[in-house]
């Protein structure tokens, strides 16, 4: 066991005005299973450069292990598997590299296989099994599960419940429950560590939120009343300070040491209450740094006018002379929200382009509704570049809907300055997704949406697409996503 220790960390990219860390300290035990969490844009995978000193900082960063980053490059994925695995465990002999592999259920032989021809998921396992390998490393693993099928996260979960010494960045709850300790936490103004699984820390972070909020309503009462307070006995010790120079009612002499005396004291008074008040406004100030803003989003669904939108008997997509699946028959009527789940390769996505009218070859019936319009997301955002706006005109959207929507999922206005091409890949899979709620359309269709996107935007849309009774054709490998969304599921 060692540490890691993180002393004074401040960074902030050259050009940029703002700091992404500043003054951080904490401490890491290179013997945890470290959930990261956080969202999307506020640092998680610099953080991860900083570590393996992509980037110069001030402060100290203090390890007694080196760091190994997931995915690692392959410089050549032409290769031989086997090939490249040598080349990045020299010394390790080859019944210790089938170990690994056979923990993550996968077949010797594709080690003789060229490495670019192995699905996602084996070239995930395959990385993961030759870096856990390396002698006193400490994994820092950045999103593994993206187009990982739920079986192959399931399996990569078990693997690294039996491993430790590793920093581990996903967005999926299920996933983070089943392998992770602590989770180390980047929120809005600080970050932190606490032992537990995912649903410890959120369950912990709901509670503190909760006994924010309230305390933040009783502070703000209590200024008002104060604030009230002040003002009253301020008037009274200034209409009591004005008789000093009048008469009693009986015509007598006033006493003005008495009045005057009655004033300071009122006088003392206020001043009194008005401290109170700054105390409370001080600690009022302390509350809600970290609440994480959650508004409710809308979304431009429309009523078709039937309930069946979308139909398919026995139907199979080609791709040349290989059939990619077989025999698909479902229907998609007006608020269904239908999850397609299958193996990587099973054929999902190519579903999906047929029914947003893609050419695809295919055998079988399929008819879709006329004028029927549909609101696709794709897994790709490699295209977005440019300015926000431009965007949001090119693709004849409501500009200020469209940016309202990504405010509420967390973007700072200084985000719609910049680039697209410069977001994080969670705030790119955001434009795509605050583009296709910004759509009038019947018909939703999203492959793999989720990628990159940070849990509480997740949850913001769970939110959003069960109260507006939404009908969507969804992709996604997040298991408490589907489970709370899917209406039914179609096995491929």
């Amino acid at each position: 066991m060692s540490l890691i220790n993180v002393s004074n960390l401040t960074f902030a990219y050259e050009g940029s005005y703002d700091n992404i860390f500043e003054n951080v300290n904490f401490q890491i035990d290179t013997d945890w299973k470290l959930g990261f969490t956080g969202r999307n844009g506020r640092g998680k995978t610099t953080f991860l450069g900083l570590l393996l000193g992509k980037h110069e900082y001030s402060g100290k960063i203090s390890a007694q292990v080196h760091f190994e980053y997931f995915p690692y490059f392959v410089e050549n994925k032409g290769e031989n598997t086997l090939d490249i695995i040598h080349e990045m465990l020299p010394d390790r002999l080859h019944w210790e590299v089938v170990r690994e592999l056979s923990l993550l259920q996968v077949a010797e032989d594709v080690l003789y296989r060229p490495f670019d021809t192995l699905s996602n998921g084996e070239q995930t396992k395959v990385l993961l099994a030759a870096l856990f390998l390396k002698e006193n490393a400490f994994l820092l693993i950045d999103e593994p599960t993206n187009h990982l099928d739920s079986h192959a996260r399931k399996l990569v979960s078990e693997y690294l419940n039996s491993k430790s010494g590793y920093i581990l960045v996903s967005h999926d709850r299920a996933f983070l429950d089943h392998c992770v300790d602590h989770i180390l936490s980047i929120n809005k103004t600080n970050i932190e560590i606490q032992k537990g699984t995912f649903s410890d820390w959120w369950e912990n972070k709901e509670r503190q939120d909760h006994f924010e909020l309230a305390e933040n309503e009783k502070l703000r009462k209590d200024i008002k009343r104060l604030s009230d307070a002040a003002k009253q006995t301020s008037n009274w010790s200034h209409e009591v300070e004005k008789t000093k120079n009048g008469t009693r009612n009986s015509g007598s002499k006033v006493d003005k040491g008495y009045i005057g005396h009655k004033a300071a004291k009122m006088m003392k008074r206020s001043k009194g209450i008005e401290q109170r008040q700054h105390s409370a406004m001080d600690e009022k100030s302390k509350l809600l740094k970290n609440v994480e803003t959650t508004e409710s989003l809308k979304m431009a669904q429309l009523r078709y006018h039937r309930s069946q939108l979308v139909e398919l008997e026995h139907v199979s997509i080609f791709y040349g002379d290989k059939k990619v699946c077989s025999d698909i028959s479902f229907t998609i009527e007006q608020g269904d929200r239908i999850a397609l789940a299958g193996k990587n390769g099973a054929g999902k996505s190519s579903l999906l382009k047929l029914i947003c009218g893609e050419e695809i070859t295919y055998t079988g019936t399929f008819r879709k509704g006329s004028q029927l319009k549909i609101s696709y997301v794709s897994q790709d955002t490699s295209h977005l570049q440019g300015d926000l706006s431009d965007y949001a005109r090119i693709h004849g959207i409501d500009e200020s809907l469209f940016k309202a929507i990504l405010r509420k999922l967390d973007f700072a206005r200084v985000q719609f300055e910049k680039d697209i091409s410069s977001f994080s890949g969670g705030q790119k899979k955001k434009v795509l997704l605050a583009k296709s709620l910004s759509e009038k359309a019947h018909l939703h269709i999203w492959d793999e949406p989720l990628n990159f996107i940070d849990v509480i935007s997740r949850m913001q849309i769970e939110e959003l697409l069960l109260e507006h009774e939404s009908t969507i054709l969804f992709v996604e490998h997040d298991r408490e996503f589907c489970t709370n969304m899917a209406t039914k599921i179609i096995e491929l």
